[in-house]
């Protein structure tokens, strides 16, 4: 919409690098391929292979008519729903830079991840819309609502647009997606994934011996903005259907998978946790289902024994992050199989490197550790991001010589399986979802109460982990549970809130005088022999 963010987003990719085929020009193809086929369903809609390329086409359409600019961002904040992947496909197509706002944030939230991202344009809902207008920065922001009418009203845009559009060139360092996280400092953070990204995402899909092909039903519960959607395009790649779930109810989720006859899907270990105690031992209750995947968090052997049981040989692990484009190393069904039968051990690891991905396991120095060694984790190869958005510093951190650290502490087997043992970082994985402690005890001190807060994870059944705090009360202030949770709720997302608050006279410190987190945490984690869940 202005020329200089078109300026001032090239000056930040310097280069496109090589030309490569934009990953939106592959989905057009499959479209036509499989024109009569179902592409996409949801509770109240269903959009044929042909009809998702006529709209994808009329959106980009739309969106450039709109004013917007070659690399401008455009938000999404939506729940889950089948507009989500027409803007995906729009925003590949026309080169413009996908922005997502997690569905959960509350509306303070998604104005500051707007202004990061400096979104020109937001598709949302009328509600949302008016919830997040009075937090955000730039008053020349865009609408276009799902239910909006006139000229903020998205079928219109569409109505009114062509549905012939073919798709720009593209190069390989061009950025394609901004995918959001917070940063252990609490400060924004957003994840640069280039066209060439996710072309190597797309490649390492496909290439795996379990992927998706025609007459396969792929479900997707977890939302479709953040890991959940990196499936989108390998599937319609693939001629497969994707069914998207508006949430999750574990008695209506089974119900729905089993009359939609759903053959994959990926759940986090609190989803697959709540089935599981819903089912009660009940054997191949989904009878179609030929993938269960499960990742984003770690999940303890004995319940993954307990799903093998219930589902059957089904299940496949994956890890990844944003910053490597979804996940790098894969725990197969047959690898599921072989770790019960004979090495129960390894239903602990995450899995093996997929071809195209380096995983490395290394010491301090960077240099790889003996087998057996704890090291940090770092990836390289074509998956792994461009940086973070308009933030070299953070940059810098993470990303050394093409390599990304992970933060993530690990081993390695004499036959390769990673085994993931602790956390560089003091991230909390909860429910699937990354919490950094920083960012909520940022919002622990602008309570009035409030005099100093530790924030940290704890095991929990439900979630795998839970965020607790312990804080310090300004002297005079008696405890005020309810209050301080009440504060929260209108501040943080609801997978960022504080489950345990525990009032306390001080917190440790270091010499340095940080809070010792670790310290503080210890006593949760006794009992377990890994410091994830």
């Amino acid at each position: 919409m202005h020329s200089n963010d078109t300026h001032d987003t090239l000056c930040e990719q310097p280069r496109r690098g090589r030309a490569i085929i934009n990953v939106g020009e592959l989905v057009a193809r499959s479209c036509r391929l499989y024109a009569t086929q179902t592409a996409l369903t949801s509770a109240t809609r269903s959009l044929s292979y042909g009809a998702l390329e006529q709209r994808s086409n009329r959106l980009a359409n739309a969106l450039l008519a709109q004013g917007l600019h070659r690399g401008e961002r455009v938000g999404i904040y939506l729940p889950n729903c089948v507009e989500i992947v027409e803007i995906e496909l729009a925003c590949y197509k026309a080169g413009l830079i996908k922005a997502p706002f997690n569905a959960r944030l509350s509306p303070r939230e998604v104005g500051e991840v707007a202004a990061n991202s400096d979104a020109a344009l937001i598709v949302t809902t009328a509600e949302r819309a008016e919830a997040i207008r009075p937090h955000l920065q730039r008053a020349d922001t865009v609408f276009l609502l799902l239910d909006g009418a006139g000229g903020q009203a998205y079928e219109t845009a569409l109505a009114a647009a062509s549905d012939r559009f073919h798709p720009v060139a593209v190069g390989e360092h061009e950025v394609a997606v901004l995918h959001y996280t917070s940063g252990s400092s609490g400060v924004l953070k957003a994840a640069m994934q280039t066209f060439g990204n996710r072309l190597a995402q797309l490649r390492k899909f496909l290439m795996r011996g379990e992927s998706m092909q025609g007459g396969h039903i792929l479900g997707l519960v977890g939302p479709v903005t953040h890991a959940s959607g990196m499936q989108i395009v390998p599937a319609l790649c693939s001629g497969a259907a994707i069914h998207l779930f508006s949430g999750f109810e574990p008695g209506a989720f089974i119900e729905e998978m089993k009359s939609r006859r759903i053959s994959h899907t990926f759940m986090v270990p609190t989803m697959i946790n709540m089935l599981l105690a819903e089912l009660q031992g009940r054997y191949r209750p989904l009878p179609d289902l030929q993938r269960l995947g499960y990742g984003a968090a770690p999940m303890a052997p004995t319940r993954i024994l307990q799903a093998m049981d219930v589902f059957g040989p089904v299940l496949t692990q994956g890890y990844g992050a944003g910053e490597t484009t979804s996940g790098v190393c894969a725990l197969t069904v047959q690898d599921h199989l072989h770790a019960r039968a004979a090495r129960p051990e390894r239903l602990a690891s995450c899995g093996r490197p997929f071809l195209e991905s380096l995983v490395e396991i290394v010491d301090e120095s960077g240099q790889p550790v003996a087998q057996g060694e704890v090291g940090e984790i770092v990836v390289s190869g074509e998956d792994v991001f461009a940086g973070y958005w308009r933030a070299p510093e953070l940059t810098a951190e993470v990303l050394i010589n093409g390599r990304y650290h992970t933060g993530d502490l690990a081993r390695a087997d004499d036959e390769g399986f990673v085994y993931i043992v602790d956390r560089k970082k003091d991230m909390v994985i909860s429910g699937g979802f990354n919490v950094y402690p920083s960012e909520v005890e940022a919002v622990l001190y602008e309570h009035a109460s409030v005099a100093d807060a530790c924030v940290f994870a704890i095991p929990d059944d439900k979630w795998g982990e839970a965020v607790a705090a312990h804080i310090v009360l300004k002297p005079g202030q008696l405890p005020d549970l309810a209050a301080l949770e009440r504060f929260c709720a209108e501040r943080l997302g609801g997978f960022k809130r504080p489950r345990h608050i525990e009032f306390v006279q001080q917190l440790p410190r270091n010499p340095n005088g940080k809070p010792m987190r670790k310290a503080v945490q210890a006593a949760y984690w006794s009992g377990h022999s890994r410091k994830v869940n």
